[in-house]
């Protein structure tokens, strides 16, 4: 069973020094081509995860049994940014399970991760779901991540946007490196076919990370302020994945990623821009 106790309350707040070799590192795992996350100027939107992941993993895990934590996918992520990360920055990051949720096939864990800067001003919020298959819980407890859905005839035509990107076979372990996330079923071959996959599997954040420079011709990486995923299926190294979207209003856009033969990666994608 999982415990349900510890929901809406804060775990322990970590902090987290931003430099500007830091931010390049993540632009460089994630072959981010903006001039200004690459140099380390400002950091990209992904890059938000990585301050608070040790928090949020734990916090995630720690309602968890034991005997579930292998068997974690990453099921959603919603990023909600009030200012772009910038080198200099003193962030402080907490995390609380919001939700539990048991599923026909599993059971989902939804984590709220909070960040913000040294005076105290909110940086940004995080919405991890986290997908335990084949876990058993007995009934609800809690809240799920905001609604992310587009209407289905929002991508009913042509898309507005569509950018293919190749990801590298070194990709998982020069994100592991540059992100902190040293999961091995992104990084053990065997360990990975254990868990019932062909082999290693790019990082989800990793490949979100792709969709946020993709999606560089919709808007400037520094006016977004939402992005939101579902991760349907793992992209893995070698391949090359597609993104489309589509404007659905002046500043948002649903998009959906797919990896070579067409399956779809990233599904229910939502970007929001300031004006």
């Amino acid at each position: 069973m999982f415990t349900i106790e510890q929901l809406g309350s804060w775990s322990k707040t970590v902090e987290f020094a931003v430099t500007r070799d830091r931010i390049a590192a993540y632009a460089a795992a994630t072959n981010d081509p903006t001039p200004t996350h690459a140099d380390g100027t400002v950091a990209p939107p992904v890059f938000a995860v990585v301050p608070g992941f040790g928090v949020m993993a734990e916090a995630t895990l720690g309602v968890a049994p034991p005997e579930a934590a292998s068997r974690i996918l990453h099921g959603q992520h919603d990023i909600h940014i009030t200012r772009p990360i910038v080198p200099g920055d003193l962030l402080r990051c907490r995390a609380q399970v919001i939700g539990v949720h048991a599923r026909s096939s599993g059971v989902v864990v939804t984590t709220l991760l909070e960040t913000t800067g040294g005076d105290g001003d909110p940086v940004n919020e995080q919405y991890f779901t986290g997908f335990f298959r084949g876990a058993t819980h007995s009934g609800d407890a809690g809240r799920t991540a905001p609604e992310h859905r587009a209407d289905p005839q929002a991508s009913a035509g042509a898309p507005d946007l569509t950018i293919i990107q190749e990801i590298d076979a070194d990709q998982p372990r020069r994100y592991a490196e540059a992100s902190g996330d040293f999961m091995p079923i992104h990084l053990d071959d065997a360990f990975a076919r254990k868990a019932g996959l062909p082999g290693v599997i790019v990082h989800g954040l990793c490949t979100m990370a792709f969709t946020s420079h993709a999606l560089a011709g919709a808007g400037d990486p520094a006016r977004l302020r939402r992005l939101a995923v579902r991760f349907s299926a793992p992209a893995f190294p070698g391949h090359a994945i597609t993104t489309n979207a589509w404007r659905t209003g002046k500043h948002r856009y649903c998009f959906e990623t797919v990896a070579d033969g067409g399956t779809q990666v990233i599904k229910d994608g939502l970007a929001e821009y300031t004006a």
